[in-house]
């Protein structure tokens, strides 16, 4: 009687890791550029919030000249932004992981601009969003 081997032969186990290098090679350098990725994530979601304090900041403004904060230029815009600190309010930008600069424009009583917030990064290359900024004195 003849006895059957079972299993794989040389040649399949080769192409199987022929074809998981490919793959590693074609996926690889797409997961290595996540960091640029969610640097540019984090300056929309920046700038999104900056766009969002303008809104609500020129309509408590409007409602009532008492609330909210004179906006005429770009980097006004970031006064409108709260958050807390030990009993006491502040405005600020975040200051993790790199440096938020508003780029500089003047916007009229009433109008609205778009603004450029530039993100630069504690290690790679500079990212922008831009978001409307609305003028109210």
């Amino acid at each position: 009687m003849r006895s059957r081997q079972t299993g794989f032969t040389l040649i399949e186990l080769i192409m199987v890791i022929v074809i998981l290098g490919v793959l590693s090679a074609v996926a690889i350098p797409k997961y290595l550029d996540l960091k640029s990725d969610a640097n540019q994530a984090a300056v929309q979601g920046v700038a999104g919030s900056l766009g969002a304090a303008a809104a609500v900041n020129f309509a408590a403004r409007t409602a009532n000249s008492g609330k909210g904060i004179a906006v005429t230029d770009c980097q006004d815009v970031a006064k409108a932004l709260q958050s807390y600190t030990t009993g006491a309010y502040t405005t600020a930008l975040p200051i993790q992981g790199g440096t938020y600069t508003i780029g500089s424009a003047t916007i009229a009583n009433g109008a609205s601009t778009e603004c450029t917030l530039t993100f630069t990064p504690s290690a790679g290359s500079a990212v922008t969003a831009t978001f409307v900024g609305m003028g109210i004195s």
